[in-house]
């Protein structure tokens, strides 16, 4: 059975949308439960298809997985398995989180090299690096990241890019290391800080979240508790950038306009108007969009997860837009399926240069991962006709009622089951 989204062109979007929490912290969230036994309960949960994906993960470690709407409670045993199994695993990137928290809490881990989405490599070099720095013996073995180590004591730790993933691991074993760890150059993410703050709830002892040097002081042991995960500043930002692209009106609920900095000054650039509230923003935008630059960055500089969007825009912008990335080499495949909707855009390196069209043309069109497929369903908008996007489960894997958020703003899209 396959799914695809069938996008009818031309309709403005208008009205409100509230975002669940993030993609991009609710996994690590959950993979730290994994470093205290008893039960953890985490709200704010997305419904999306990586939550249930990850709690296969844990309960394949040992634990018992709960769901009650958007709670979902997390009972780690004593004694953990530290074996994440490939079945489980190679079905999402971010399942290698769990990576750390077995270090922290066994000593001992084999996590199955994951999947997740073709946006480019991704290796787990500074995720071993800095596991070897607090004791670790890591190495790859028959498709999978195995580590031991009689003890992990702290130490400095200097990541030669600001990984996320890599912040997350180091961070997440070095709470329960003997000593103090220095960890320079980390990720600044808003999700990094909601992941240090549900530490410090579990009596971890970190400092310099959201800075570009993290402290930790090991403790012994930490305690379950119950966290309300952030806001999803990408779909957020999904709904700023549709705006602009049905020269619409939205606005979106559920996270801060301080974690989209970036993004919406961007989309200030194009005329766009754009408001912070009490708990989101509002945009607006009842004319062509001007043309401008992106270059993607780490926090808090414009994401890479939006770079799709920022293309969808700038392919019906006014003027010339040149979109540099610096963050995944492979991001760029979500040009080839524009440029099939009569985009004029060329790739040239870790650039594409894009000049605007009044309107793009409909045609079936296929994701290659969460973030092209929503970009490819904003085009969709833009374009004359209805636009077939295929591959719809990897939307599915970041959106949470996307087609029934898109309907009630007044879009023309169809979910249709083949």
């Amino acid at each position: 059975m396959s799914e695809r989204f069938l996008v009818t062109g031309g309709a403005r979007l208008d009205g409100e949308v509230t975002v669940a929490g993030a993609k991009n912290s609710v996994l690590k969230l959950m993979a730290a439960t994994l470093l205290a036994e008893g039960t953890s309960t985490i709200t704010n949960c997305p419904d999306i298809l990586d939550v249930p994906l990850m709690a296969d993960v844990l309960r394949g470690l040992g634990c018992t997985v709960t769901q009650d709407g958007n709670r979902w409670s997390i009972t780690t045993p004593a004694e953990l398995s530290w074996e994440a199994d490939f079945d489980a695993v190679r079905r999402f990137r971010a399942s290698v989180c769990v990576l750390g928290p077995l270090m922290g809490r066994c000593l001992r881990a084999k996590v199955a090299l994951p999947g997740g989405d073709a946006i480019g490599s991704r290796p787990l070099d500074m995720h071993q690096a800095g596991l070897e720095a607090l004791g670790a013996r890591m190495r790859i073995e028959h498709g999978a990241v195995v580590g031991e180590a009689d003890a992990l004591i702290g130490a400095p730790v200097e990541l030669a890019f600001p990984s996320v993933g890599a912040t997350e691991n180091i961070l997440m074993a070095a709470v329960l290391a003997k000593g103090t760890t220095t960890i320079d150059n980390v990720a600044r993410e808003p999700e990094i800080v909601d992941l240090v703050e549900m530490l410090q709830q579990m009596g971890a002892q970190i400092s310099g979240a959201g800075t570009s040097t993290m402290t930790v002081e090991g403790v012994e042991k930490l305690h379950p508790v119950e966290h309300v995960t952030v806001g999803d500043r990408m779909v957020a930002g999904t709904w700023a950038y549709a705006a602009a692209v049905t020269r619409g009106a939205i606005r979106v609920h559920g996270t801060s306009a301080s974690h989209l900095a970036a993004p919406l000054e961007r989309l200030a650039a194009m005329g766009v108007t754009v408001r912070p509230e009490n708990d989101g923003f509002s945009v607006d935008a009842p004319d062509r969009p001007r043309a401008v630059d992106f270059i993607t960055l780490p926090f808090p500089g414009f994401p890479t997860d939006l770079q799709p969007m920022a293309l969808a825009v700038a392919a019906v912008a006014d003027g010339h837009s040149m979109i540099t990335e610096n963050v995944f080499e492979a991001r760029f495949k979500f040009v080839d399926e524009l440029v099939r909707m009569g985009a004029d855009a060329r790739i040239d390196g870790h650039h594409a240069s894009v000049r605007g069209r009044e309107r793009l043309s409909s045609t079936p069109v296929w994701a290659t991962d969460i973030r092209a497929g929503a970009g490819l369903v904003l085009a969709g908008m833009a374009a004359d006709g209805v636009t077939e996007v295929n591959e719809v489960w990897h939307i599915d894997r970041g959106y949470p009622r996307f087609v029934e958020d898109l309907v009630a703003l007044g879009a023309q899209v169809e979910r249709v089951t083949d």
